[in-house]
């Protein structure tokens, strides 16, 4: 899932706004459970319950101001795309484990096949992370892949480090190294309540999207970020501020895509092969 272009390069000051009014707000409609739009009204009245000023999104006829207007429309975008296309992608473990063994079965992987870190009848391979391989490997036509980098990722020029990132990603094409892309994997498919694990997860892909962000605009080396989630108890049951927050840090320029559970299915082998153009250009 690409960012819309029509919420890409905005001002920080319009996160600022996103981020507070979905706080104070909230994300959900009580009682759907639904990602919630708010209303015009609601936005004027967070404002003036924080003493805030509101001439950024009011005119002085009480309308809203091209800025509060896109505002709206985002929120709108935000939830419908959240409420009619990623739900849907979601999916539990009975479904992965189905994709995973007919891939299994159809490619007949050498790539590293991960286990979760379950314990006892829990634990099971990885089955977002393996398939994600899998599609890799089927896709690469014989260029490296780091599935497992256990290194940080480095970007030099003329031989000397310019950037080393501060924490290690979940893999890289085709290697840790001056990376072409590099992607964290979120699945939690046996989660049973959404714990600080997860929300950390969150952040660690914030810190990453902020340092690839400021490489790319200081030095013009744009390595692409993607983060994979999946597991629809966890994410759509437990988790929904934190599916907004992922959209949110997609338009933001954090991340190149965000794919949603059985979406790697059909996406990955497209942008691998955008990967292997680029590494025949090198």
């Amino acid at each position: 899932m690409k960012p819309d272009r029509q919420f890409q390069q905005q001002p920080k000051d319009f996160w600022g706004h996103v981020r507070l009014l979905s706080q104070e707000i909230g994300y959900t409609e009580r009682g759907t459970g639904q990602i919630k739009i708010p209303t015009f009204g609601e936005v004027e009245d967070c404002f003036h319950v924080l003493n805030l000023r509101t001439d950024r999104i009011r005119s002085e006829h009480g309308e809203p101001t091209a800025f509060g207007t896109h505002l709206l429309a985002y929120f709108g975008f935000r939830a419908r795309l959240l409420n009619r296309v990623v739900q849907p992608l979601l999916m539990e473990a009975n479904e992965a484990k189905r994709h995973f063994k007919s891939l299994r079965k159809k490619l007949k992987p050498k790539c590293p096949i991960p286990m979760n870190k379950q314990k006892g009848e829990k634990k099971q391979p990885a089955y977002l992370t393996a398939i994600i391989n899998m599609l890799i490997e089927a896709n690469a036509e014989g260029f490296p892949c780091d599935y497992d980098p256990r290194q940080l990722t480095i970007v030099t020029r003329n031989e000397s480090p310019i950037r080393t990132l501060a924490r290690r990603v979940d893999g890289a094409f085709p290697s840790a190294i001056n990376p072409i892309a590099v992607w964290e994997v979120k699945e939690y498919y046996y989660t049973t309540t959404f714990g600080s694990r997860v929300a950390d997860g969150v952040y660690e892909i914030l810190l990453d999207g902020m340092e690839l962000e400021e490489l790319r605009a200081s030095e013009r080396i744009h390595v692409r970020h993607y983060l994979m989630v999946d597991a629809k108890y966890t994410w759509w049951d437990c988790g929904k501020s934190y599916l907004c927050r992922l959209i949110d840090m997609l338009h933001m320029g954090y991340m190149d895509e965000v794919l949603f559970g059985r979406e790697v299915i059909e996406r990955m082998p497209k942008l691998v092969k955008e990967w292997v153009a680029t590494a025949r250009q090198r």
